[in-house]
């Protein structure tokens, strides 16, 4: 009995790493896939250079040059010289000059270059463009779909939940099509009259 449940000990032992293959502490990622060590998962830090494709990041995923993707990160995207493109979720905040995020994202996007779909939380850029739903954007340029609350020298988005303010502000369905300094929704000015 002993023997056994040694050799099954050994066995687990011997095993354990190669069921866990999928996920590992440390990456590093350039192109055509290559990845060291090969794993679908990190949990602590990716390097990227060049294009480094992995399926999710849970820490530090910083792009050194070129562009580091995901499909899930959670943490910080940090890219120095590149792009952080993340292709379903981003909780977290992303630092760099390109922020490109296809998915749902909870956090801060900072960069030169914001490209984003639904975000809960704060775009702060040069240039913001988004296709969903954005809480904040901040910049001297934002565009999207749907927004709470935009700040810049141009504010254009289709649905205006809540207040833009800026040089020139434009909302499908602000209380003026397009108007300088400050627009609002219209909803909003029915809840402030009633």
């Amino acid at each position: 009995m002993k023997k056994l449940l040694s050799a099954l000990t050994l066995a687990a032992g011997l095993l354990s790493p190669a069921l866990q293959a999928s996920q590992t502490p440390l990456m590093f990622s350039t192109i055509d896939g290559f990845n060291v060590p090969n794993a679908e998962n990190v949990t602590g830090v990716r390097l990227a250079v060049f294009h480094g494709r992995v399926n999710q990041v849970k820490g530090l995923d910083v792009a050194a040059f070129g562009l580091s993707e995901t499909n899930k990160t959670t943490g910080l995207n940090l890219n120095l010289f590149g792009a952080a493109k993340v292709n379903q979720e981003m909780t977290g905040a992303s630092l760099g000059i390109v922020n490109w995020q296809e998915g749902n994202t909870v956090g801060a996007n900072i960069g030169a270059v914001n490209l984003t779909n639904n975000v809960k939380g704060a775009n702060v850029s040069f240039v913001n463009y988004s296709t969903g739903h954005t809480l904040v954007d901040v910049g001297a340029v934002s565009f999207s779909q749907q927004s709470t609350v935009q700040v810049g020298l141009f504010n254009k988005t289709t649905q205006l939940d809540g207040i833009q303010v800026g040089l020139l502000n434009c909302a499908d369905n602000g209380f003026f099509k397009c108007f300088p300094f400050v627009n609002w929704s219209k909803d909003l000015s029915v809840k402030i009259s009633n």
